[in-house]
């Protein structure tokens, strides 16, 4: 007969990278309850020809940049979310990223 001891059991450490994490966020930002509050304030400002800064909730974003002819949309920590065809996709397909990826900015519109 063998007895297992349950404090012997060894922890181990994992590393993760940051796709798995931006994964994991996104994920655990979906099960939030359905009754989400609306989204918070979103404004874009140009400030170069062909770069456009987002201004969601008071903080920093992102940004949309016009590179050969396609708009490259970047979330807040800098990582492309996507290339779209137009400006106005790029823009919404961020403010979607957004509304996912920080929901504690998530606020009623003003």
């Amino acid at each position: 007969m063998s007895m297992t001891d349950s404090s012997t059991k060894t922890q181990r450490d994992v590393t993760l990278d940051t796709d798995t994490v931006d994964t994991i966020a996104v994920l655990e930002a979906e099960t939030v309850s359905a009754a989400r509050p609306a989204r918070a304030k979103l404004t874009w400002t140009q400030e170069d020809a062909g770069e456009w800064i987002a201004n969601y909730g008071g903080y920093f974003g992102g940004s949309v940049d016009k590179r050969d002819g396609h708009y490259v949309a970047s979330d807040t920590f800098g990582l492309v979310v996507g290339e779209f065809d137009s400006l106005e996709d790029a823009q919404g397909h961020l403010a979607d990223q957004l509304h996912i990826m920080l929901p504690p900015v998530i606020r009623p519109v003003e």
